[in-house]
């Protein structure tokens, strides 16, 4: 999952002809309002290598109860893509589709954004540790810093007198 999500953030808010001091200010600026998440952290996942996508997630868990949350953990994350996907979409309709495309990029992201606490409330409640808590983390760190890149790309709303 987390190779998964490294690439779909990665094509969402990068593009290919972005240069180091544009990605460098954008991190600065998200690291500012996410000291949690960081800048360091920020620059590795633009940088981040294509070929990890490739890798499909892990299995785990044993059990029929396991398996049920895990396959509410693959619901949960198959509509978390599709929404990235739309957010992609939404952002590469651009400028010249109006302040519309990024408000519904930024729409979809933080739905998107909802999946890791959705899979583990689903194993908190069965009393059971995840087996995935480590890449639902780590989704929720791409997810925030996504999210942080779309809503720059929303302008302010106009203020009328």
């Amino acid at each position: 999952m987390k190779q998964l999500s490294s690439v779909l953030f990665l094509l969402l808010v990068v593009p290919a002809t972005c240069k180091s001091s544009k990605l460098e200010d954008a991190c600065r600026s998200f690291a500012a309002g996410h000291p949690s998440i960081g800048y360091d952290y920020c620059i590795r996942t633009f940088r981040a290598g294509k070929a990890s996508a490739r890798r499909g997630p892990e299995r785990h868990g044993d059990g029929r109860e396991a398996r049920d949350r895990l396959a509410v953990r693959a619901e949960v994350y198959s509509d978390a893509v599709d929404q990235l996907a739309q957010a992609a979409a939404d952002l590469a309709r651009g400028e010249g589709a109006g302040v519309g495309a990024a408000d519904d990029a930024v729409t979809q992201l933080s739905a998107a954004l909802d999946a890791p606490g959705t899979c583990e409330d689903a194993f908190g409640e069965a009393g059971d540790t995840s087996p995935l808590a480590t890449e639902d983390t780590e989704f929720k760190k791409l997810a925030t810093i996504a999210l942080a890149v779309a809503a720059s790309l929303t302008p302010p709303p106009m203020i009328s007198d």
